[in-house]
């Protein structure tokens, strides 16, 4: 890196879906890269957050004082927040609310140039929510009065990302698709690594500060025509693509919901966004960063590869907010702690343990499993299909199916934390320990929690308590069976 670039880089949304690919580049490129997180814990998780250059502050982008703190010195911003989360509701107010106070603390600390990836579409009048709460984040960063540069971009083809998953979800379940009429609206999608080099480029750009950047792939393709690419991309048979005129934004959302893993009140906003023609108005970004992008097909084919290898950087659950440790005093408790004993080594019990979840799932009953996945996402919750980022590797922080890796010290201790529906908060805990009197065995001791929210959630627990004995006796007995079957570790 050239000693007159920028030495220090403000990144929020690293432990996002984009924040988390970008940060760890900026890194590499030989930028000092800090971090505002929520939490702390969850970023250092990840392999690129121990590196030298890589500064990690805690606190919340809403909290002006300490982010003009966390800001000084830096010689650029990177805004990658949204709270257009699972929790829905609201999105808009608090995103504009965020955006202000981060364009007055940028301007307090001093910092030269904002940089923030936006939503691509049209202009004036007819806007779907989603992309108003875009146009007027912009508006608000610029208020600030530190010059901003956005890039606009439209749908981002990428393993993990929220707009992949749909489609990727969709097709591959739906041999035969009702869709509203937006089906046949034109858009211009981008491949993850190329929005990645733009925001990368434009750092180094000086003739990008202040601008508006369109940033789209090669293509311009009907969302109809993009749905049959991604079925000859997965080796699939021609998809019917049927548009109909009743289906409206909240009953498309309900219907993703149900078929894909993302939740209806994020897919709300990204369906409504989808009547807009969301195409690039020209060829600034070329001209100015000149660069050759992936096309659809190249796009889609990239992505696939990174999810048959289980090679998947980062997710869009990866943004979901870590729930708080539960305050276990004070209120009732309900405890059910299993325990065994097995012959085979701890780092194969480990191994066993971690595997849970995804594709390979629970080791017994899987059907039952399956059932209350559903019964979930007929209720409103994530459900089964979120998976796991990586069949393998988990850290703090992932989404796993309906639940959240809220503790984890390899290789003995791993505490799940429910986000699916339920009344009450919900942990499942595995250690993993040689008992010191027996040397030649390992403990696996398996522990659930449910603090109930009133009558409702004590009769939850009751009522699902039978079926404890069937589930997590077969679980056990899984991970016992398929540790024992791990060859010995080399002496």
């Amino acid at each position: 890196m050239d000693s007159a670039e920028p030495s220090t880089i403000f990144v929020t949304g690293a432990t996002g879906y984009i924040g988390g690919r970008l940060a760890p580049r900026l890194v590499e490129r030989g930028y000092r890269v800090r971090c505002l997180v929520r939490s702390a814990a969850k970023l250092r998780a990840r392999p690129w957050a121990g590196q030298e250059r890589v500064e990690v502050v805690q606190g919340d982008a809403s909290d002006e004082h300490p982010l003009v703190a966390a800001m000084t010195g830096c010689a650029a911003a990177y805004y990658l927040v949204h709270s257009m989360d699972a929790t829905g509701a609201g999105y808009r107010g608090r995103d504009l609310s965020l955006a202000e106070t981060f364009g007055r603390a940028a301007a307090r600390a001093g910092v030269p140039r904002i940089i923030y990836l936006g939503g691509l579409g049209e202009t004036g009048q007819g806007l779907s929510e989603h992309l108003s709460s875009r146009r007027e984040v912009e508006v608000a960063l610029e208020r600030g009065g530190v010059p901003v540069t956005v890039l606009r971009a439209a749908m981002i083809i990428g393993s993990g990302s929220a707009s992949f998953e749909i489609l990727r979800y969709l097709v591959e379940r739906l041999p035969i698709m009702i869709t509203p009429r937006w089906v046949s609206t034109e858009s211009q999608p981008i491949a993850v690594r190329d929005v990645l080099f733009y925001l990368m480029a434009a750092l180094q750009t000086p003739a990008t500060v202040g601008k508006t950047i369109d940033i789209g792939g090669p293509d311009v393709w009907s969302y109809a025509r993009v749905m049959r690419e991604m079925a000859s991309a997965l080796g699939l048979r021609r998809r019917l693509v049927i548009p109909v005129p009743v289906l409206t934004p909240r009953l498309s959302s309900l219907w993703i919901h149900l078929v894909t893993p993302l939740h209806s009140s994020i897919a709300r906003p990204l369906a409504e966004g989808l009547k807009n023609r969301v195409v690039c108005r020209n060829d600034e970004a070329l001209r100015l960063m000149p660069h050759q992008c992936l096309t659809i097909r190249e796009a889609m084919d990239a992505a696939l590869a990174k999810i048959k290898a289980g090679e998947i950087e980062t997710a869009w659950s990866d943004a979901g907010v870590m729930p708080g440790d539960p305050s276990w005093a004070g209120g009732t408790v309900f405890v059910d702690r299993r325990e065994v004993a097995t012959r085979a080594d701890p780092t194969a019990v480990w191994s066993a343990v971690t595997a849970l979840g995804g594709e390979h799932g629970y080791y017994a009953v899987d059907w039952l499993w399956r059932l209350r996945g559903i019964m979930d996402r007929l209720g409103g919750g994530p459900g089964l299909r979120r998976g796991r980022r990586s069949a393998e590797d988990l850290r703090l922080g992932d989404a796993l199916d309906f639940w959240r890796v809220t503790a984890i010290r390899p290789p003995q201790h791993l505490e799940l934390t429910a986000e699916m529906k339920l009344p009450g908060v919900a942990t499942l805990t595995f250690d993993v320990e040689p008992p010191p009197a027996n040397p030649g065995q390992t403990r696996l001791i398996m522990t659930a929690r449910f603090r109930p929210r009133g009558l409702l959630g004590i009769a939850y627990w009751y009522a699902v308590l039978p079926l404890h004995g069937i589930v997590f006796r077969g679980m056990l007995k899984g991970l016992v069976r398929t540790a024992e079957r791990s060859p010995a570790p080399a002496t």
